[in-house]
């Protein structure tokens, strides 16, 4: 009998407890209306926190980025500068000390490039990213404006499910950036997009905010470029996965800049050498007095040319002239011996000849002019 009566009780309790379970769960009706106060949900699943700090050596562009990432992202939690002397593995246990599943950790070299790791701890995997073109949320001053808090919708571009490193990077950033659902700090409501575009093998992020329901938006900031680098197994650290073959360090790009630079220098200094070693003694040969620069250009243009012209035809009738002499000799020295009469004839010959070549040169002065009118 006591054994009965111990079962009847813990079925009592285990009773108990379920309509408990069911009262702390609030039924969502099928519609709501949008004046409607959103019930509080108790439950809290998703348990993502991201840890957000920098390590030593960002200057403020990339200070203040990292705030407004901390802006836009309720989940995470923050923590002082880590030294750069310490090493990567140690994220690892301020992360866990922190009780933060997922970290962004920045790090700056030279005080002017930026890179960040984006990990999930303690077991990774892990991608180390070179931050491109950023514009924080100051320097963007863009109209849109959302709520603090809100839940983003993440959007991907198609060409991440085509390669596995890929698919890969997009699982880790829709954990990171994902804003779990009933976080205490957020709001139950979606306002704003984040946008993740791969072009130039690049990943390029985006944030707008939702305007209307027919999807107009508008871009509040911030805005960057990851360029990935190295995926590794481990958080922080452990083989690597996958390597980009196109990364090219920013350092070395300054260096192949300034020898670019510096073979610009020498070229510019090899011309000067040669154009004062080419410099003509005389401005002008050709031109004597500058009576030639006064007047119309255009008629003196003209003139020119129609000189030119006049001189080539001159040396063409000379030219065939000798080679006439040349060719018949004979022929030439029958013309001399001949009578007045015939000089007579040659005479009217070489006015229609001249008559001629007068009217061709007129016709070529009307057909430059108009060339030169319609110029």
């Amino acid at each position: 009998m006591a054994k009965i009566k111990v079962k009847k009780i813990k079925k009592q309790d285990n009773h108990v407890k379920d309509s408990c379970k069911e009262e702390n769960v609030v039924a969502l009706p099928p519609v709501r209306m949008s004046d409607d106060p959103a019930p509080k949900q108790v439950k809290w699943i998703n348990r993502q926190r991201v840890l957000v700090f920098a390590a030593r050596g960002i200057n403020h562009r990339h200070r203040h980025l990292m705030e407004d990432l901390k802006r836009i992202m309720p989940h995470h939690k923050s923590e002082s500068k880590m030294e750069r002397s310490k090493n990567l593995y140690v994220v690892n246990e301020i992360s866990e000390m922190k009780n933060c599943n997922k970290c962004i950790l920045f790090e700056g070299r030279k005080m002017r490039d930026l890179y960040i790791w984006l990990s999930n701890i303690p077991n990774g995997p892990s991608a180390k990213f070179l931050v491109e073109n950023i514009y924080t949320m100051g320097e963007l001053k863009m109209t849109g404006n959302c709520l603090r808090g809100s839940r983003p919708l993440l959007s991907f571009d198609p060409q991440f499910t085509k390669y596995p490193h890929y698919s890969l990077l997009k699982e880790l950033l829709t954990q990171i950036f994902g804003v779990p659902k009933h976080h205490p700090k957020s709001q139950p409501f979606f306002d704003h997009v984040y946008t993740f575009m791969i072009l130039d093998n690049r990943i390029w992020f985006r944030n707008y905010q939702i305007l209307s329901e027919d999807g107009g938006l508008a871009e509040i900031g911030p805005r960057f470029v990851l360029n990935p680098v190295k995926i590794f197994s481990g958080s922080f650290g452990g083989a690597t996965l996958w390597e980009n073959a196109k990364y090219i360090s920013p350092a070395k790009l300054r260096q192949a800049y300034n020898k670019k630079a510096a073979n610009k220098y020498e070229r510019r200094i090899e011309k000067k050498v040669m154009n004062e070693a080419t410099r003509p003694e005389t401005g002008y040969p050709d031109i004597e007095g500058s009576d030639f620069f006064k007047g119309d250009p255009l008629k003196k243009a003209e003139d020119v040319l129609l000189e030119e012209e006049i001189k080539q035809e001159k040396d063409s009738t000379a030219n065939e002239g000798e080679n006439e002499i040349q060719t018949n000799p004979k022929a030439f020295s029958m013309k001399l011996t001949k009578s007045r009469p015939d000089k007579t004839i040659r005479r009217k010959q070489l006015k229609a000849k001249s008559k001629a070549i007068s009217d061709q040169i007129k016709k070529r002065k009307k057909v430059i002019k108009k060339k030169i009118l319609k110029k």
